[in-house]
């Protein structure tokens, strides 16, 4: 079967996402913060190095329990920088703390995390390739940022739409590909 070009196909985990998870509509809002965490982490890394962590990162951060995660103090926040296994970087940690309390914020607002998106997206899925930030993307960071989130700039929200199937960006060569 052919894939995308950027599917490592010597690494299962990595096959795994393409095939059953990239691009497939996933608006739980337990998925919406899990994927927001984790595309954050990936900023200036490569997605299947934080793939590949991402049982360590459920672990490490509570099997990503939103509630849990607003209340991160400094002993946790160290306990983090020392867990091998995770990304340790001390502005995306502190930065996944405060974007969980903006998150709340939003699903308090807008009854969900996906209904403030669709605020943007008007429940529609675009299907395009080739890309890393497009007007959605723009529009989305910049009102996450005016809200106060961090690293959420418009190409790490263009590869989260991607992952929660708001984008659908499959090669024309994939087995997957399809343009509506």
């Amino acid at each position: 079967m052919i894939r995308c070009k950027w599917c490592n196909l010597k690494n299962p985990k990595y096959i795994e996402y393409h095939d059953n998870e990239w691009c497939k509509p996933n608006f739980d809002d337990k998925y919406l913060f899990e994927m927001l965490i984790l595309e954050s982490f990936q900023a200036g890394l490569s997605w299947e190095c934080v793939l590949n962590k991402r049982d360590y990162f459920k672990e490490a951060f509570d099997n990503f329990d939103i509630d849990k995660i607003c209340n991160y103090n400094e002993k946790k926040i160290e306990q983090l920088l020392k867990n091998e296994k995770i990304i340790r970087n001390r502005l995306k940690i502190n930065a996944a703390i405060n974007n969980s309390k903006i998150f709340k914020n939003i699903q308090s607002e807008y009854g969900s995390f996906y209904n403030y998106l669709e605020k943007f997206t008007n429940n529609k899925t675009i299907y395009e390739i080739d890309k890393t930030t497009n007007k959605l993307s723009d529009d989305i960071s910049k009102d996450l940022q005016k809200r106060g989130m961090k690293f959420v700039g418009s190409t790490i929200i263009y590869s989260y739409l991607q992952a929660i199937g708001v984008i659908y960006s499959h090669n024309r060569e994939c087995f997957m590909y399809k343009n509506r």
